[in-house]
């Protein structure tokens, strides 16, 4: 008798203990934290976003098995991160995410930054690598400005060029997009006096250069940071498929404004960047997006850096 109650009683935890949860689907909000010198570098994670190897400008057979030897599928996933720098005397937010201009897996943003430990009045200047809409989408949310107590900057020939009325009605509908994103993202900023222009290579704060990477749009910036030594470049769209764009830097995506000089920035800034050891930044290599390219012949290799507590 007592035998057979133990069985029972073994059998209800048995079918307790095994009964399935539901899965959540879900990532928590994204965000590394990384020392750069006295600096610290918060990555920070906006969603991913599918990109097929058709837009890249190169035989789709030959970018699909480029991704299949790095176990990625066609399209792939592609992270969209922006990056948050404490000098100690500023807090600099480098590009913003796309908010609701590109679908439900992005606008992540915001989450990412409160779940840091950071508001985004707290948010002293935001630089932007340029104008597309997957990057200044979170300076604006409904009807409200996102960084209320920010001044926003970027290269003046990216803000002539995107903020206008002329391009936008000569552009193809297909276009139009591109041009009224920004129109209408920084209208409350310039409002306000907030937004400011430089060109190309300029000193902006202590520890942070803008450098002249124009190509993939006609003011597109790279960023380089530096403290005690150790330099970390932020390079925004210099690369879009990690998995086509390492192995062949040549390679451009039919984003690119003008891709001879976007092939050609990406190639230079890839050269200095493994000569130098500096940390790169990217928007779009997988979350953090923070490694060290290292050469090979002609390809790159992805290093990521290492985990730190």
């Amino acid at each position: 008798m007592i035998k057979l109650l133990l069985l029972t009683i073994l059998a209800i935890f048995s079918t307790t203990s095994m009964a399935a949860a539901p899965m959540i689907k879900t990532q928590a909000p994204g965000y590394y934290r990384y020392m750069l010198g006295d600096f610290e570098v918060t990555a920070l994670f906006d969603g991913t976003i599918a990109i097929s190897s058709a837009l890249l400008n190169n035989p789709v057979k030959s970018s699909e098995a480029d991704l299949k030897k790095s176990f990625l599928s066609n399209p792939t996933e592609t992270s969209v991160n922006a990056y948050l720098i404490n000098t100690g005397a500023k807090l600099i937010l480098i590009d913003t995410g796309a908010a609701a201009l590109f679908g439900p897996s992005l606008g992540k943003l915001g989450e990412s930054l409160k779940a840091s430990g950071y508001t985004p009045e707290q948010v002293d200047e935001v630089y932007v690598t340029h104008l597309h809409n997957d990057h200044i989408g979170g300076l604006f949310a409904g009807q409200k400005v996102v960084f209320p107590n920010a001044v926003i900057r970027a290269d003046k020939h990216e803000l002539d060029f995107w903020i206008n009325e002329e391009n936008l009605a000569k552009a193809p509908k297909e276009m139009k997009g591109f041009f009224e994103g920004p129109i209408n993202t920084f209208a409350a900023y310039t409002k306000a006096g907030k937004v400011k222009s430089f060109e190309g290579d300029t000193q902006l704060v202590d520890g942070i250069k803008a450098m002249n990477t124009h190509g993939h749009t006609a003011g597109h910036i790279a960023y380089l940071v530096e403290s005690k030594g150790q330099k970390m470049i932020v390079i925004g769209d210099l690369i879009h498929v990690a998995g086509v764009q390492l192995k062949h830097p040549e390679v451009t995506i039919q984003y690119d404004s003008n891709t001879k000089e976007a092939s050609a920035q990406r190639k230079k800034i890839f050269e200095e960047a493994a000569k130098e050891g500096y940390v790169v930044a990217a928007a779009h290599i997988s979350f953090p997006g923070l490694g060290r390219l290292i050469k090979d012949g002609k390809k790159y290799t992805w290093l990521p850096v290492n985990y730190l507590p």
